[in-house]
């Protein structure tokens, strides 16, 4: 009979490097880039993918992949429906936290930070570049609410096609569009031999970043 107690893990052989803060750019957004354009050229699967983290007006946290559909100094951008999960949570409670993880190469960001919307005019833009099967998908879903049969969501999607020939733009529905995150925190991890991983968190000082080591 299994354990259900028993302990989950395995030798972990870490031995992509080390991370000093040498290697480190001073601005963590530019950092960011740096590591997802390193996971781009070593061709690891989904290198812009995320988890958010958001919570609701009681505190009820929750989490979910998403894709980091930008970087700047701004902050990080991403898209969703209004009405979801982290959607109403983002009207209630403005903050969220990303982490990405890119096994391959053995690194981790984290960063937390406010959350606005972005404007209409900058949601549409980026929905005017996505294929167009994805901008009907996003029209015929509302993400997250229950639905019978897949049928259903299928009949919804053809609906949108028809009411929208291909020779005409896709509108940006009114329910969907940008998020930007703007950190007050960053942290980039590196994994080491010995879980004596490299760790280093940006925080704000004097209209720029202070970096520092933190104990793994």
């Amino acid at each position: 009979m299994t354990d259900q107690n028993a302990p989950i893990g395995g030798r972990s052989n870490y031995s992509h490097g080390e991370l000093n803060e040498s290697d480190l750019h001073a601005d963590p957004s530019t950092q960011l880039q740096r590591w997802i354009d390193a996971a781009i050229a070593a061709n690891l699967p989904e290198p812009l993918a995320a988890a958010l983290a958001t919570a609701s007006s009681d505190g009820a946290p929750s989490v979910r992949m998403v894709l980091i559909r930008g970087i700047g100094s701004d902050g990080i951008r991403f898209y969703t429906n209004h009405e979801s999960r982290k959607g109403r949570d983002l009207a209630a409670n403005p903050r969220a936290a990303i982490s990405t993880w890119w096994p391959g190469l053995e690194r981790q960001v984290r960063c937390s930070g406010p959350v606005r919307r972005l404007t209409p005019v900058e949601s549409a833009d980026y929905f005017a570049s996505r294929p167009r099967e994805s901008q009907l998908g996003a029209r015929a879903s509302r993400q997250g609410e229950p639905i019978a049969a897949r049928a259903d969501l299928e009949a919804a999607l053809a609906a949108e096609a028809a009411a929208h020939p291909v020779d005409a733009p896709v509108p940006l529905p009114s329910f969907w569009g940008g998020y930007l995150l703007t950190p007050d925190r960053w942290e980039f991890w590196q994994g080491r031999p010995n879980r004596l991983h490299d760790r280093f968190e940006y925080l704000p000082h004097a209209g720029s970043w202070e970096i520092r080591r933190l104990q793994p």
